[in-house]
């Protein structure tokens, strides 16, 4: 217990005094997980109101298989990317492994069935009298698109959070495509991983505090937006 108090304390100290590789470490999974956020934000926006606002044959297939993918395991991803971008894969060429650009492909894959999903169901859950009134009011189909969206914003959002807190906390994809590189791949998750297993609890610590921070932000800021 007396290791355990130590380490937090040693932890808070880190922390406050701004210590480089805790800052370094921390400022790299904010820039690759806001990337996929918002790689996956444009993708799955537009995709999720395809789907929602077209009729075609295995529509519901469709959104079962995105629901299914909810849970699609991060090491799974990992394995798919690897192989996609490994010296003999099909993307081997544009030397994409062990770098930050891969692990934001990953991370971004990750993430889009769950912000795919969640939009189909925000923009499923706008009043049909908002489309109607829209079209009667002489709106074209993307106009009508586009006032469902604004009436759906705050689940939308929600799902974009939702989405970034999943990759900001992930560690299989960064950790099978990234390589855990000290000063050019190394995120939170994996430094937590490897100082752990090495002993180091008081950086495991500190780097674990900034994570479940920066996840109770996300959950305010989620909280606020589905408020709004």
């Amino acid at each position: 217990m007396e290791e355990i108090w130590n380490g937090l304390l040693k932890a808070v100290e880190l922390i406050a005094r701004l210590d480089p590789v805790v800052v370094e470490i921390t400022a790299r999974s904010l820039f690759i997980s806001l990337t996929s956020a918002f790689l996956a934000a444009l993708i799955c926006i537009p995709l999720g109101g395809f789907i929602e606002f077209r009729s075609f044959w295995g529509k519901r297939a469709i959104v079962n298989l995105i629901q299914t993918l909810y849970g699609l395991p991060t090491v799974t991803v990992g394995l798919l990317v690897f192989l996609l971008i490994s010296r003999s894969g099909p993307l081997g060429g544009l030397h994409l492994l062990f770098s930050p650009a891969g692990m934001i492909i990953g991370q971004t894959i990750l993430v889009s069935p769950v912000m795919t999903g969640l939009t189909i169901s925000a923009l499923a859950g706008v009043s049909p009298q908002i489309k109607e009134t829209a079209k009667s009011l002489g709106a074209s189909e993307a106009q009508v698109i586009l006032t469902v969206i604004k009436e759906a914003r705050p689940a939308v959002m929600a799902a974009v959070l939702l989405g970034f807190g999943r990759a900001l906390s992930e560690v299989g994809v960064a950790m099978m495509v990234g390589g855990n590189i000290q000063g050019y791949t190394r995120v939170l998750t994996t430094a937590i991983a490897l100082n752990t297993s090495m002993g180091d609890l008081e950086l495991s610590m500190a780097l674990g505090i900034i994570l479940i921070t920066l996840s109770l932000a996300i959950n305010l800021v989620l909280g606020k937006v589905q408020g709004w």
